[in-house]
């Protein structure tokens, strides 16, 4: 299953590794979850985790934006018509919309307006629990 997930569910599951969040990165670093991003997206995601607020280690975050850069999918997507609040939440939208995937999984689904996601599924961590589990049914 193809996803786009926001940077927020991204930190909070290396925060809380046993948490809904960390079950969603697990799943992505076993291959059970394929992530969709744009070289936007990566460069966030390294920007986030290199805070030191949130004392990652450095060698880790580089092993792991390595792995998500080679077995993800990177898209090619389009701007939105129209912007979104938040226009750093646009290129999760954009990539998921370019991807066709199932999902964006966001901590924030304020931030992406239903008028203006294009039949895009847009989840909280736990609506995507519950959407997964039902997929495999």
């Amino acid at each position: 299953m193809n996803i786009v997930l926001d940077t927020n569910v991204l930190v909070a599951g290396l925060l809380t590794p046993y948490g809904l969040c960390g079950e969603i990165v697990r799943m992505i670093s076993s291959n059970e979850l394929t992530l969709c991003f744009d070289a936007r997206i990566l460069a966030e995601y390294n920007e986030v985790l290199r805070r030191p607020k949130f004392k990652f280690d450095e060698n880790k975050v580089a092993v792991l934006l390595d792995y998500l850069a080679h077995h993800g999918r990177t898209i090619a997507s389009h701007p939105l018509p129209q912007a979104l609040p938040d226009i750093d939440d646009e290129p999760f939208l954009e990539v998921a919309i370019a991807g066709k995937a199932a999902c964006l999984v966001t901590g924030n689904k304020l931030h992406f307006p239903a008028k203006q996601r294009q039949g895009v599924k847009v989840l909280s961590p736990r609506e995507f629990s519950n959407f997964y589990k039902k997929q495999q049914e």
